[in-house]
C-alpha cells in the first residue's frame, strides 16, 4: 500500500507531504459514491469544507454477481461447416447458473484549489477489457477566484464548468445506471435495453438557481478523439432543462428534458458506449458465429442490449420524471432516438427512428431507509439498420421489452446486497435471425461496495 501511495503520489507530481487523504463528506461540489449519493444528479453547489490545500481522496468499487438466466429462441437454423464440423450458426450459447467476473473501479479525485476539483475513474477490471484502463477524467470548477474577479465570482455561485474526457449529461438515467463495478445508485441489477451512457471529450456548464436547472455542452461527439476523415467528424451539443425541488419534507419533485444532436460522426456510442459490458452475460448470444472464433464474455459483451446502430448523424431527446415522497420514488424514461448509421463508407439513405419507455418504482423503507424493494418495466421499438445490398428497403420493425423486481439491502453506506426476477422478450426479428422469437429469464443476485 504505501509503495501504490507514493507511486500515486509521483504520478500526480506532488510529494507525500504536499497532499492528504480525505473523505468524500470532506471534498465539496462532489457526489458521493456511497448510499449519500443516492437521487443525487447534477454535483450540488454547496461548499461544505475550506480549502487548505491540495488533498486527494483515494476510493473504488466492486461489484459480483451470481447469475441464474436461462435463453431460448425459435430462428431457423443457419448451417455453416467450420472444418470438420457443421454448425448452426443460430444456435444459442449453452449457459448454467454460475458466478460472473468480479467487476472493480479505482476512483481519484483531487482539491486541486478552492473550487477546482479533479474525477479520474480506473476500470481495474470489466467485463469487455481484461487490462486496467481509464474511463475518463475531467476538471470541475465550481469557483473561480483565480481570476480576482467580483463578477465572475459572483457568476460562479450557479454556474460549474467541466472540462475533459467525461460522461455526458444527456438524461437522468446515467445517474441512476450501474457504471462496471459501481452499482450503488441503481436499485436494479441490470441498466436500460437502450443504454444511453458514453463518454466524450469536450466541455459543460450547468446553471443552478433554486431548483432551475440548465446544462450546455459540446464534445468531439465520440468517444475517442480523432483527426482523421475531417469530413465525416462533427461536433455534438448536448442540452438539458430542468426544476428540481424539495417542497415539502416528505416530497421532491424533479423534471428535465434532454436533447444529444450531432449532424455527422465517424462512430457515435450514445447508445453503445458502455465500453464494461452488461450483466446479463451472454444471453440471446450465439455459441459460435461465421468466423468460427469462439464467442466469449468479452467478444460479445452487451449482451441483453441493443444498439439502434445510430452511428453517423442522431438527434436523441428523453423526458426525465422523478417523484420521491418519503419512502416512494418514480423515474421515468420517456426516449426518442432518430438518425442514421453508416453500411460500410456509405451513409445510411433514410433516417430511422427508436423509442424508449422506462417506468421505475422504488419503495425504501427501515431503519435510514436501508431496505427497499422495486420494480422496472423497460420497452424498446425501433427499425433495425438496412442491409448493405438493398439500403433502400426498410428492415424489421422490431421490439423489446423487459420487466425487472427485485429489492435490496444496505447493509451499511459502502455495501450493498440487491436481487431482482428479470424477464425480456425479443419480437419482430427476422426468422433468420438469433433473436427471432428470443427470451431471458431467471434470476440474478449482486453484492456490491463503494467508497
Amino acid at each position: 500500500m504505501k509503495k501504490f501511495t507514493l507511486s500515486l503520489g509521483l504520478m500526480l507530481g506532488l510529494s507525500l507531504s504536499s497532499f492528504a487523504q480525505i473523505t468524500l463528506s470532506d471534498l465539496p461540489y462532489a457526489r458521493p459514491y456511497d448510499k449519500r449519493g443516492l437521487n443525487t444528479f447534477e454535483t450540488p453547489k454547496q461548499d461544505t469544507a475550506a480549502f487548505d490545500g491540495i488533498k486527494v481522496r483515494l476510493g473504488g468499487g466492486f461489484a459480483q454477481q451470481f447469475q441464474g438466466l436461462k435463453h431460448k429462441n425459435s430462428a431457423t437454423a443457419l448451417m455453416q461447416q467450420q472444418g470438420n464440423n457443421e454448425v448452426n450458426l443460430n444456435q444459442l450459447m449453452p449457459i448454467e447458473n454460475g458466478f460472473n467476473l468480479a467487476a472493480a473501479n479505482l476512483n481519484l479525485d483531487v482539491a486541486l484549489a478552492d473550487g477546482i476539483r479533479l474525477n479520474l475513474i480506473t476500470y481495474l477490471s470489466s467485463r469487455h477489457h481484461p487490462e486496467a484502463w481509464v474511463k475518463g477524467g475531467y476538471i470541475q470548477v465550481d469557483k473561480a477566484e483565480f481570476l480576482n474577479s467580483p463578477l465572475v465570482d459572483k457568476l460562479m455561485e450557479n454556474l460549474t464548468l467541466k472540462v475533459g474526457h467525461m460522461e455526458i449529461n444527456y438524461g437522468d438515467a446515467h445517474f441512476r445506471r450501474t457504471d462496471n463495478a459501481h452499482a450503488l445508485h441503481n436499485p436494479f441489477v441490470g441498466n436500460y435495453i437502450m443504454d444511453a451512457f458514453t463518454t466524450e471529450i469536450g466541455a459543460e456548464v450547468i446553471y443552478q438557481n433554486n431548483g432551475f436547472l440548465a446544462v450546455g455542452s459540446v464534445t468531439g461527439g465520440e468517444i475517442q478523439g480523432g483527426i482523421q476523415n475531417p469530413d465525416q467528424r462533427k461536433p455534438s451539443f448536448i442540452g438539458k432543462l430542468g426544476y428540481d425541488s424539495q417542497l415539502n419534507e416528505d416530497l421532491r419533485v424533479r423534471l428535465t428534458g434532454s436533447v444529444y444532436t450531432t449532424a455527422g460522426s465517424v462512430r457515435n456510442t450514445l447508445y453503445g458506449g458502455d465500453r464494461a459490458g452488461s450483466r446479463y452475460y451472454l444471453v440471446m448470444d450465439p455459441a459460435r458465429i461465421a468466423s468460427g472464433v469462439a464467442v466469449t464474455t468479452a467478444t460479445h459483451f452487451t449482451s441483453g442490449h441493443i444498439n439502434p446502430g445510430l452511428t453517423n448523424s442522431i438527434t436523441a431527446m428523453v423526458i426525465n420524471p422523478f417523484v420521491k415522497y418519503r419512502g416512494l420514488e418514480l423515474f421515468g424514461n420517456f426516449e426518442q432516438a432518430k438518425g442514421k448509421g453508416r453500411l460500410g463508407a456509405a451513409d445510411e439513405p433514410k433516417d430511422r427512428t427508436w423509442t424508449q419507455v422506462g417506468t421505475d418504482v422504488v419503495y425504501r423503507f427501515g431503519s435510514n431507509e436501508n431496505l427497499y424493494v422495486a420494480g422496472r418495466y423497460n420497452a424498446v421499438e425501433g427499425r433495425l439498420a438496412p442491409l448493405a445490398a438493398t439500403p433502400d428497403v426498410l428492415n424489421n420493425k422490431v421490439n423489446l421489452n423487459r420487466i425487472q423486481v427485485g429489492g435490496g439491502w444496505f447493509v451499511t453506506k459502502n455495501i450493498l446486497a440487491k436481487a431482482e426476477y428479470v424477464k425480456q422478450q425479443y419480437k419482430g426479428f427476422a426468422p433468420t435471425d438469433i433473436r427471432h422469437g428470443g427470451e431471458f429469464e431467471g434470476f440474478m443476485i449482486e453484492g456490491a461496495i463503494s467508497f
